[in-house]
């Protein structure tokens, strides 16, 4: 996994909550045995037309937002079933981080797509609905407006015509560890491999 360094990229609103793992890639996508190539499937329902060809009116069509690196989104982003596919589909179309908001009870993202996100090397930004508000009404009056994301000092910096914008987010001090030192699990077991051969030694 490499490791998550501050960037700058486009920023892209899909205005919804609720997006569900089967919107970020449908089921008919899921036949591959492989775990590259879904980064053209990404919304495809929404993203093409019934003939294949580009739906102009998705936002990640639309010339200003068509390579963006940031995504925010409503509630409960990745809800529905577990599929991994569905955060291979994000992190391979480009996005290295989704920003989304809690409301009372619902959380910004589902659990499970939240993990895989981060097993992945996507980072998740959970912000307030007034901050995600905020990008959002920035969004709709500079379409391409650049976002800097800075894992290390837990902060996004929005470069909107009116001034700089910065949200300050938490995260969870081992993931941001993780993705800092671009650590996957194994990575992250194979740091202690002696002590692991030092103790089966001992332990026959």
């Amino acid at each position: 996994m490499d490791k998550f360094e501050t960037f700058t990229g486009i920023v892209a609103g899909v205005d919804r909550a609720n997006i569900d793992t089967d919107a970020l890639i449908p089921k008919e996508h899921l036949k591959s045995i492989k775990r590259t190539g879904f980064g053209a499937a990404l919304f495809s329902d929404w993203r093409y037309n019934d003939d294949g060809s580009d739906n102009p009116d998705f936002v990640l069509n639309k010339p200003e937002t068509k390579n963006a690196e940031i995504l925010v989104t409503r509630t409960n982003c990745g809800c529905g079933s577990s599929r991994e596919h569905a955060v291979w589909a994000v992190a391979q179309y480009g996005f290295k981080a989704i920003i989304a908001p809690r409301h009372e009870e619902t959380p910004a993202f589902a659990d499970i797509f939240r993990n895989n996100c981060g097993k992945n090397g996507l980072l998740t930004i959970e912000l307030t609905e007034e901050q995600v508000e905020d990008i959002f009404q920035t969004l709709e009056k500079e379409p391409g407006v650049k976002g800097i994301v800075d894992l290390e000092n837990q902060k996004v910096t929005l470069h909107a015509a009116d001034g700089d914008k910065e949200y300050l987010f938490d995260i969870d001090a081992d993931l941001k560890t993780k993705l800092l030192e671009g650590l996957d699990d194994i990575a992250l077991t194979l740091q202690y491999e002696d002590d692991i051969a030092a103790y089966e030694a001992a332990h026959g």
